[in-house]
């Protein structure tokens, strides 16, 4: 890890003007960083990056509905002393009440992390010594005017609303977002916690999360069966309990300290891999600093199988001598199943296991994965690829494997403060699908809803 981006990365989460937290998602959000960037390989003459402000986003002037919306981690929490949208919620829902009375509105789509299990002080039972049933309710209560909004433009059925499932809502079952949201249509893999969707009518079109190309945010069937059969928990869910108390403590001077390992000398891969996946976890332990002691049994669990109470050490890889074996307690071997992981998680072109640690702090290796699992897939037909996951709302065209024009877009999100996001948050993107004329082009255009204010941030354009 660039030990210059770590340091710098942790000042803006120090003494950047609002505290957040989601820098550190950017670091553990993104996965793997492809040689060639899709911003560098794209032409300039077909991006379009002028910013203006427009009266409705949701109007096109025309009678046709069928613009499609898409909207992504809005972080909702079940107790706003902690959550990371609290400014936002109004503004939010005013947003959907603009959605419902469009007249060229056909679909929103709602591309994962809306419901936040992760986002939680360690030392807080996420579920009150009840059950995730219980929570969602708990987060319809706590945002009742966004969920109310939602469900006002189910029922009217004019508008298809579709969830896709984020990495902060991994383990939330259908039948609990359905509790909240009764008529939602949840796009769904066969794997919990992932889903990909293509809008009615647009198979070139791909919408999800992004996270099951993360390491430290894909789902994990494989470790941690022996204290917690069952779960699918990454380690980046306890990577974000510790860094919500590291923001409930006020940033505090750390009393933890992490333990210098070494590479181990034998030269073994999987080894070097634990040391990588140790490096993570340093830069973690060191920037954000907690007031207690690693040893400390602080974390509570209680979720997705897990029962007891653990320490930051717990998942902190160790070594007894210098350049010996390195080992860990929790998340034993997560180097070595990281092939397994992709398969489950059904990940179409395989990331190597030394790319996918190392470069999860690069906020660019989501964004290159619309790249390398569609554009350049030969098994994709998607030409349209919307992510979510990093916060860091964008358009970037490119070329698929045909030379066929290309474009990736970022939703960003809708918590109240993202030091990372390139400009404001409250931002969405809107699909504007061409017509039957042969000179009609698809628009992909990037909104933000500051101040209650529609600006288009990016838009760029192709003809599928």
């Amino acid at each position: 890890m660039n030990d210059l981006r770590s340091k710098n990365n942790f000042y803006i989460i120090k003494y950047g003007k609002h505290i957040s937290f989601l820098l550190l998602m950017s670091f553990i959000a993104t996965t793997i960083l492809i040689t060639t960037a899709c911003k560098d390989s794209a032409p300039s003459e077909i991006d379009d990056m002028n910013q203006s402000s427009v009266q409705d986003a949701f109007n096109n002037g025309t009678s046709q509905r069928d613009m499609i919306v898409i909207i992504s981690d809005l972080h909702l929490g079940a107790d706003l002393t902690y959550a990371e949208i609290k400014d936002n919620i109004k503004p939010l829902e005013n947003l959907l009440n603009k959605i419902r009375v469009s007249a060229n509105v056909k679909e929103l789509v709602i591309a994962g992390d809306m419901l936040d299990e992760w986002f939680v002080p360690a030392y807080i039972d996420t579920y009150n010594g009840k059950d995730q049933r219980d929570f969602v309710q708990r987060i319809a209560e706590t945002n009742k005017g966004i969920i109310s909004a939602f469900n006002n433009i189910i029922k009217e059925k004019k508008i298809l609303v579709t969830y896709v499932p984020g990495n902060h809502d991994l383990t939330i079952t259908a039948e609990n977002v359905e509790l909240i949201l009764p008529g939602i249509k949840q796009a769904r893999d066969r794997v919990l916690g992932l889903g990909t969707y293509s809008p009615e009518g647009q198979p070139q079109i791909a919408i999800e999360h992004g996270h099951r190309y993360n390491f430290f945010c894909a789902p994990d069937p494989y470790s941690n069966q022996d204290v917690a059969p069952g779960t699918i928990m990454p380690p980046g869910y306890f990577f974000t309990r510790i860094a919500a108390l590291h923001v409930d403590q006020k940033l505090p001077t750390g009393k933890g300290v992490v333990t210098p390992i070494t590479p181990n000398v034998s030269g073994n891969e999987s080894q070097s891999n634990l040391y990588r996946y140790w490096k993570i976890w340093e830069w973690a332990g060191t920037y954000l600093t907690i007031k207690n002691n690693f040893s400390e049994k602080i974390i509570v669990t209680n979720i997705d199988g897990f029962t007891k109470n653990y320490s930051v050490n717990d998942f902190l890889p160790y070594q007894k001598t210098s350049g010996g074996e390195i080992d860990v307690n929790l998340y034993k071997g997560i180097q070595d199943t990281w092939d397994l992981r992709q398969i489950y998680n059904l990940v179409n072109v395989k990331i190597e296991t030394k790319d996918a640690i190392l470069y999860s702090n690069d906020d660019t290796g989501t964004d290159n994965m619309a790249k390398t699992q569609y554009f350049l897939n030969p098994q994709s037909n998607k030409r349209i690829v919307v992510f979510g996951h990093t916060h860091r709302s964008d358009i970037i065209p490119s070329y698929n494997y045909k030379g066929e024009k290309s474009i990736y877009a970022n939703t960003g999100t809708w918590i109240d403060h993202s030091p990372i996001a390139k400009g404001p948050t409250t931002t969405f993107i809107v699909i504007e699908p061409q017509s039957n004329e042969p000179s009609s082009q698809t628009y992909v255009k990037l909104y933000n809803f500051l101040g209650e204010k529609f600006t288009e941030m990016a838009k760029n354009s192709l003809r599928l």
